[in-house]
């Protein structure tokens, strides 16, 4: 079947028809509406090339197009570069990287899937098929068991009771597990299964769970997600999201590199530990040898010189971050380090730069955590500052309109213009979650407006000389930087 979706691949382009990359068809302003409107189910990502999570999603998006190829799917994946494809862009209104939007019929909504290939897959089928699939035979079963990580099955002699209806309702708003549901009295034997009985299979730690107590929709829910989520979890930009938005809100995160011959003895330390927190506390890795985690190491404030090393986080909302007070990697270290952190004996680490003596030389200064305060809370000055990431394509983008603000305002005594890397430098008081992000403070208040107009030379001049009011918006063009966002 692989063969297939490669001769197929090569076939599309030497017929001069709509261009495949990995499988994945790369629409143009010209060829867009014929596409959409010669396929029932299309799946598109607007993107930009130089977007970071972009490129992350990338190969998860290509290998998503091959299972469904695979499957003999109706469903097609597509991509459009929105930074040239302009009319496109305007029309369905992108103003972040990637947009994804599924096109059913022709008729557009927005996916609100994960960013892994198996993720994307379940989104797309619970769309044109059956939430759970009514599994008739032991066969049937077994191959959707074999053919998923996770799976959950309900046994229902009457899928029209009302135990089968919170089943069924509960696999038709979980977007990100396959559910099955069977009647079959040959699945009952085979699995030694009462009826109302709901069983989780998956492919690592316990390989069966079965669910317990009183059946609703709170129960259910909070037990899908406790025993699908396995003890340690490796962590990736395309997987961050679904993971960091657990109820759970308590992180430990153990970076390694999984090249080194000692990193499975840190997992299995590692996995040591959890069992006792599970409840609690979610168990990651992050392999610092895949390029794409260095933005995450970045946000960690790692680097790859320091693993194995760990880090707790609490609320990835709220961005705060404990650090070990030993760098020793053991079970034993691990669990004084969990236990420190429930016992409220661990201090949030907050990083900062060393004040370069040019801080304040050019027409942006550079502020770091130890002079933000005194900088930006000055009473008789209005400051605005740009919070960035190094790493960050937009950025890189806005960097030299920010650099012309600068040169405009830099005669002007009362107004400073000022930048801050938010990857190395943290404030107890300020939690940035996006970048760029533009805050302004003016004269008497230490609070500060977020920016979100048009970030264009003369939007953020508008909305300095306004004392922070002026958030209108400029018409968009390809080269207005916006945000980076999943």
């Amino acid at each position: 079947m692989f063969v297939l979706f490669l001769v197929l691949t090569l076939t599309a382009s030497c017929r001069g028809e709509v261009e495949l990359e990995d499988g994945v068809a790369v629409l143009t302003d010209d060829t867009f509406d014929e596409y959409i409107g010669s396929r029932d189910y299309v799946l598109v990502e607007f993107y930009a090339p130089w977007c970071g999570h972009c490129k992350s999603l990338a190969p998860e998006y290509a290998k998503a197009a091959q299972i469904l190829s695979e499957a003999e799917s109706p469903i097609t994946l597509a991509k459009v570069d929105a930074t040239q494809q302009n009319a496109l862009a305007e029309k369905y209104k992108v103003s972040g990287y990637p947009t994804l939007k599924f096109f059913k019929n022709g008729s557009p909504i927005p996916y609100t899937g994960g960013r892994v290939a198996e993720g994307i897959v379940i989104w797309l089928n619970k769309r044109i098929g059956p939430s759970a699939q009514d599994l008739k035979s032991p066969e049937d079963t077994k191959a959707l068991i074999d053919q998923n990580e996770v799976v959950t099955v309900g046994f229902f002699k009457d899928q029209s009771s009302a135990n089968a209806a919170v089943f069924l309702e509960m696999a038709d708003s979980n977007d990100e597990m396959v559910f099955g549901i069977t009647s079959d009295e040959h699945v009952f034997k085979q699995y030694s299964a009462k009826n109302g009985d709901i069983f989780l299979f998956k492919k690592y730690d316990d390989k069966l769970v079965q669910f317990k107590g009183e059946l609703n929709a709170e129960n259910l829910k909070r037990f899908l997600e406790d025993a699908s989520r396995p003890l340690v979890s490796e962590v990736t930009i395309a997987s961050a999201r679904k993971l960091f938005s657990s109820e759970i809100k308590h992180f430990l995160l153990l970076i390694l590199s999984k090249s080194n011959e000692k990193s499975s003895k840190y997992v299995e330390a590692l996995r040591s530990i959890a069992k006792s927190f599970k409840q609690k506390m979610i168990f990651v890795t992050i392999d610092s040898d895949v390029e794409e985690n260095e933005a995450f190491m970045q946000f960690l404030k790692a680097t790859a010189d320091d693993v194995p090393v760990m880090r707790i986080i609490h609320d990835f909302s709220n961005l705060k971050r404990y650090v070990p007070k030993s760098k020793e990697v053991t079970a034993k270290s691990i669990d004084k380090f969990v236990q420190d952190y429930f016992d409220g004996k661990l201090e949030r680490h907050l990083l900062s730069e060393d004040l370069p003596e040019d801080w304040n030389k050019g027409p942006v200064y550079t502020l770091v955590a130890s002079n933000f305060d005194s900088v930006a809370f000055d009473t008789t000055k209005d400051v605005l500052v740009e919070f960035y990431a190094p790493w960050c394509g937009f950025c890189k983008k806005i960097a030299p309109i920010y650099e012309e603000v600068g040169e405009y305002f830099k005669d002007k005594d009362d107004v400073i213009i000022a930048k801050m890397d938010a990857t190395l430098n943290e404030l107890e008081h300020t939690n940035v979650r996006g970048f760029p992000t533009i805050k302004f403070y003016p004269k008497g208040s230490t609070e500060g407006i977020t920016f979100e107009g048009d970030r264009s030379f003369k939007g953020i001049v508008k909305f300095v000389e306004s004392g922070g009011t002026d958030q209108s918006e400029e018409e968009e063009t390809e080269d207005t930087p916006q945000k980076d966002e999943l």
